[in-house]
């Protein structure tokens, strides 16, 4: 056997570094959400299904969804419920 201790070289540094780098990815990719929540109002309270959201989030709503908007059908998987909300919550 030979008597020769390890030592570190330029591709454990890299490896090392990449290991980093996933695990840092993985932990500020994990972290809470900052979507806004709904209002607190009498028609978010009573918004229960997407088709209810885009009668004013739509295109052609009084305040459409701004660009780049995930486009997805679940609005509430996102965005917090009001109190007093009348759909079922999460």
């Amino acid at each position: 056997m030979s008597d020769k201790k390890w030592q570190p070289g330029k591709k454990d540094a890299v490896f090392a570094a990449v290991v980093i780098a996933v695990i840092v990815l993985l932990v500020l990719g994990s972290s809470e959400r900052t979507t806004k929540p709904t209002p607190d109002d009498a028609v978010h309270r009573t918004a229960i299904s997407h088709e209810t959201c885009m009668q004013c989030h739509g295109a052609d709503g009084v305040r459409p969804q701004p660009l780049g908007h995930a486009s997805s059908t679940q609005c509430f998987q996102c965005h917090t419920q009001p109190k007093g909300w009348l759909g079922v919550a999460k």
